[in-house]
This record gives structure tokens, sequence and C-alpha cells, in this order.
């Protein structure tokens, strides 16, 4: 049985009760009147309207059946106007669910499921507006930080194509220099282009996903030879431990970027000359797939925040480096397109994300 079918019939003998009061009470009433008042009232009534008091004495039924009638009016209108107050205070309580206040909202005891569902409205609304706002901060914070990340590049890139101008007797060795710094800067600049177009994808729209069957094994091995130049500037290496084959129906494009996000995540935050193991296994039906490396202990507020978009772990790292904080956000997203489930641990130096499929 639900609550409204609960309701309903609590307010029906809410009403059965209230009418059998009124009638007893009213029979108690009529009964007094009888036995103790009736010649007093009748000497009354004939000395005040004979033709009135000739009727009631002819018509005694009648009398009866009015009185009886009008005490169940009084009976069903005191029932409705018990629950019309109580609709009101529903009412007004629902302009205090706008209120971003502290304050609980209270209705009558006999409403008290109702008032708790309504307090539970507010609160949602007021976590709602809350987080709305903690975001909205965070896209204008990365907004600043972008638009200075990319000015600093750009300056560069301007300073060195100049030189590269203006310098008529300039070496071959510093002209190499010169364009390879300007190289770089510029893919700099591709790579935060890039973050911008994410911010824009992450959240204006959901990601489609195109699924067929794949190899997670060769998926990874691709992964890891387009991250080898930043292994090898860091003096990583990267071991993945798993069979020839395991094949899986999803969108391989999506995966590439999740498992790309997830090792280049474990590349920035490795220490220097330490290997970073994948760990790939299927066990009946189902696969999972662990990112581990060796680095500083994450700790456990900044642990329970890693896949919240716009969070960067590590305030301190360099604007070469740094991202725009969505990647272990759409990393998530990406697992849970695919019915999946992501999660972190650190065990003392060791940093591990486990991805079920």
């Amino acid at each position: 049985m639900n609550e409204l079918t609960k309701k309903k019939i609590r307010l029906s003998m809410s009403l059965i009760g209230d009418i059998i009061v009124a009638y007893i009470i009213s029979m108690i009433v009529y009964f007094i009147v009888a036995l103790f008042l009736e010649n007093g009232l009748a000497i009354m009534i004939e000395s005040l309207n004979y033709e009135l008091y000739y009727w009631i004495v002819n018509n005694r039924n009648i009398v009866v059946y009015v009185y009886i009638g009008i005490v169940m009016a009084f009976a069903i209108y005191r029932f409705i106007s018990k629950h019309l107050d109580d609709i009101y205070e529903v009412y007004k309580s629902l302009d205090s669910i706008l209120k971003e206040d502290n304050e609980t909202i209270k209705l009558p005891s006999e409403m008290n499921q109702f008032s708790d569902k309504i307090n539970e409205i507010k609160y949602d609304y007021i976590l709602t507006k809350k987080n709305e706002r903690e975001a909205e901060q965070k896209k204008n914070d990365l907004i600043v930080y972008m638009a200075h990340d990319l000015k600093t590049p750009l300056t560069s890139i301007i300073g060195y194509l100049t030189l590269l101008k203006d310098e008529k007797q300039i070496s071959k060795e510093l002209q190499e220099k010169y364009i390879k710094i300007a190289l770089d800067k510029a893919l700099r600049v591709e790579d935060l282009t890039n973050q911008f177009f994410d911010i824009t994808r992450y959240n204006l729209q959901k990601m489609p996903i195109n699924k067929q069957e794949i190899n997670l094994v060769y998926l990874l091995k691709q992964v890891i030879d387009e991250c080898y130049p930043m292994l090898e500037k860091r003096n990583l290496k990267c071991d993945l431990k798993s069979v020839d084959k395991v094949m899986y129906v999803g969108d391989g494009d999506k995966l590439a970027r999740a498992f790309d996000n997830l090792l280049k995540n474990a590349i920035n935050y490795s220490y220097e000359n330490t290997t970073i193991e994948i760990q790939l296994e299927e066990k009946e039906g189902k696969i999972s797939i662990v990112f581990r490396n060796k680095g500083d202990k994450i700790p456990q507020y900044k642990l329970d925040r890693l896949f919240e978009k716009f969070y960067r772990g590590d305030d301190a790292r360099t604007s070469s480096t740094g991202g725009a904080g969505l990647g272990l956000a759409i990393t998530k997203q990406i697992i849970e397109l695919h019915q999946g489930k992501i999660y972190v641990k650190n065990d003392n130096e060791y940093i591990e994300f486990f991805i079920e499929l």
C-alpha cells in the first residue's frame, strides 16, 4: 500500500470519526433537552409563537432530522476547515523552499511526512544552488587561469619569431633553438585550446558513444606507445601486465582517451626513475584494469575530489604541466557511459586507479 492510499484512508477515518463524535454529542444534547428541558422550552416557544409551537409538535420527526443534519453539516465543515488550514500552511511553506537558510519548515503534526518531504526538497535545492555557484566560480577561475596561460606562450612565440625576423646574422644553431622553443610554445597553445573545447563539450552536451568490439590489450599498448616521449622525459617505464587478447564491446576512441588521461596523470605524479604498472584482467565476464604509480601520498580530502570537474589536485603544478582539471572527470564520465565504475586508492606511496567494466 503506497503513501497516497494510506493518506486517503487516514482522511476518511478522520471524517468518519468527526461525524461519529458530532452525532454522539448531538444525541446527548437531544436527550438532555427531551428529558429535562422539554416542558420549559415548549412553554417558552408557545408563549412566543403558538403557530410555531403547533408546527413543531406536529412535525417532531422533521425537526429531529433537521437538527441531526445541521450537526452533520457542522462536523463536515469543521473537518474541511481544519484540512483547509493544513493546506494553507503547506501553501505558505512553499515560499520557504526557495529561501537559502537553515530554518526547518514546520507543519501540523499530522503532516509530518509531508513536512519531511518539503524540507528534503528545500535542502536539495540549497545544495544544488551551492554546487552551481561553486562550479561557476571554478569555471571563472579556470578562464582567468587559461587566459593567463595562453598569453604566456603566445608572448614567447611572438618574441622568438621577432628575433628570427630581425636578426640577419643569426647562427643556424641559435635559429634551430628559437624555432624549437617557438614550436613547443605553439604546441602548448594548441593543448590549452583543446582544453577549452573540452570544457564546452563537457558542460553543454553528453558524450556520444559508438560501441564496437575492441581488443583492450592492443588499445592500452597504443596509449603507452603514444606517451613514450613523456615517459622518456621523466625517466619512467610503463609495464603492461595482461594476456594477449581481452575483447570488449565499447567505444574505442573514448576508452583510449580515458586510458590516456590516467596514464598522463600517472606520469605527472610519479617519482622519476620508477615504473608505472597497468594490470588488465578478465574474470567471469568482468574486466578489471588497474593503473598503479609510485608518488607522493595524496591527502584524503583531495582524494575524495579527484573526479570533480575543474579540480586540480596539485595547486603548485606549473602551467607547462597543469591541466584544466577535466581529465579525470571526463575519464569517469567515459567509464560510466560504459556502465562501469572507477575509483582511486592511495596506500603508502602507491596511487592506484581501479576500473571495472
